[in-house]
């Protein structure tokens, strides 16, 4: 089962690229961030034609997330929306149960996670709190003891080398240590950093701004992840990140990332 994380910085102006993306390497399940439209206006009939069933949870100019599972392969236990806050409006959570033909289901998370800047401030602390909300969450779905992946944008930059100008980074809320220390803690949860149990060396970014020539330059950083539960490290095969993309006319600042499981 392939599995891919990809911030596609509005589905509308990328949906060429994502139908590309999906022809070119065929991925089981997709998961997708920063659509940027409600539900009604997702292109649906176009990614459904491409063999993918579609499940969105949108929001008008703002966040949303999908997941996109390739036939034959279906999904059951739809999840919209992050548990343990009802006032939260923010479409930034979906998850389902992905069952192979041959495969061991596999419980799969299209992430969000908020930006955070400015900070300190209440988008920071938004941020702080849907982490802990997120840990809460993951610790009650590992109990079940299922294969689990955890995959998006967390809008975190876990180690220095995750950047290619760490100190550029230090006074964000992408990289300040409460930040970090909370994606440690989501770690301790018994997860593994798939990208990273596989290709553990420097320079591997997964986001390059817009300005100032940051993709010819390579000033990129990751933060866009796939965390496994015990489960679904032990059928990790393979990790990769499709930077090619970012290349692309009319490209988003992100980059799909690409976990291979084996059948279980």
């Amino acid at each position: 089962m392939r599995i891919t994380t990809w911030n596609v910085n509005s589905i509308k102006q990328r949906v060429g690229h994502l139908l590309g993306f999906l022809d070119e390497a065929k991925p089981d399940v997709v998961c997708l961030q920063e659509l940027k439209c409600q539900d009604a206006a997702f292109p649906r009939a176009e990614i459904e034609a491409a063999g993918y069933a579609v499940e969105a949870l949108g929001q008008k100019a703002y966040n949303g997330v999908a997941l996109l599972v390739r036939a034959p392969l279906r999904y059951t236990q739809l999840l919209r929306g992050l548990p343990g806050d009802a006032e939260d409006e923010q479409a930034r959570y979906i998850e389902a149960l992905v069952h192979g033909e041959d495969a061991a289901p596999v419980r799969i998370a299209s992430i969000y996670l908020p930006n955070g800047n400015p900070a300190p401030g209440p988008k920071y602390a938004y941020k702080l709190a849907f982490m802990a909300r997120l840990r809460t969450h993951a610790r009650a779905l590992m109990a079940t003891e299922e294969a689990l992946v955890l995959a998006g944008d967390f809008n975190v930059i876990p180690e220095p080398e995750d950047a290619a100008d760490p100190a550029a980074w230090t006074e964000d809320a992408l990289f300040l240590p409460e930040t970090r220390r909370a994606f440690r803690a989501l770690l301790a949860e018994g997860f593994t950093d798939g990208l990273r149990a596989c290709e553990p060396s420097a320079g591997l970014y997964t986001f390059w701004d817009y300005q100032a020539g940051c993709w010819p330059r390579n000033q990129g950083i990751r933060i866009d992840h796939l965390l496994l539960s015990p489960q679904a490290a032990d059928r990790l095969v393979s990790a990769s990140v499709q930077r090619h993309l970012r290349g692309l006319e009319k490209p988003s600042d992100h980059v799909p990332v690409t976990v291979e499981l084996s059948d279980g």
